[in-house]
């Protein structure tokens, strides 16, 4: 069985945590297609050249999840190059046999348009950042609660305005705001939202 679930949406909405859910639940494979560009990001050098020749030891790097990699990834996924040299990746990992959650930025837009389903997974700036924040350390973080929102608004400015595959909703997507529901209520929603699909296949 081929089964796509497309999940996208801005930084520190869940999506994350939401796709991994999903993947456990109904047994999909799982790609984090951030983590892509993260790699890429960090590799350093020719960005064009580092996503060409990515391994899967880059994507083990253990400093990808830092705040570093999450702009060098942003800085790097404007680059049309960058974008079609992992793209073909992210496809032939939707079309999987057994099903695949991917999650990322412009997966039900550009990657998977013909994703069984499209999840857009947001939540306010102030609660994105407050999530980021504590992650962080909270208190103990090295940045401040307005600095990492300086942060998050940037990022989402950048996605959201870039002229390569911007970050946005596809238009039959299903908007899933986590501003107010807790992690466990988010991913009941989303796991509801795939099995009533996977039901009308």
């Amino acid at each position: 069985m081929k089964f796509t679930v497309a999940i996208d949406g801005p930084a520190a909405a869940g999506k994350g945590t939401i796709s991994r859910a999903i993947a456990r639940h109904f047994g999909f494979a799982h790609l984090d297609t951030g983590l892509l560009y993260r790699a890429v990001g960090m590799k350093g050098g020719d960005p064009v050249e580092a996503a060409r020749s990515l391994t899967d030891a880059d994507l083990r790097r253990d400093d990808l999840r830092s705040l570093e990699a999450g702009q060098a990834a942003s800085r790097v996924a404007t680059i049309p190059e960058v974008r079609a040299a992992l793209a073909d990746f992210q496809r032939r990992f939707a079309r999987r046999e057994g099903g695949a959650v991917l999650d990322g930025r412009d997966i039900g837009t550009v990657i998977c348009p013909q994703a069984e389903v499209k999840l857009y997974v947001t939540a306010s700036p102030e609660m994105r950042a407050r999530r980021r924040w504590l992650e962080l350390g909270g208190e103990a973080a090295p940045r401040s609660l307005d600095q990492v929102l300086a942060e998050v608004r940037e990022r989402d400015a950048r996605d959201m305005n870039r002229a390569e595959a911007p970050l946005r909703p596809a238009p039959d997507a299903v908007i899933l705001d986590t501003s107010d529901l807790s992690v466990d209520q988010a991913v009941a929603r989303a796991i509801e939202i795939v099995q009533s699909r996977l039901n009308a296949q």
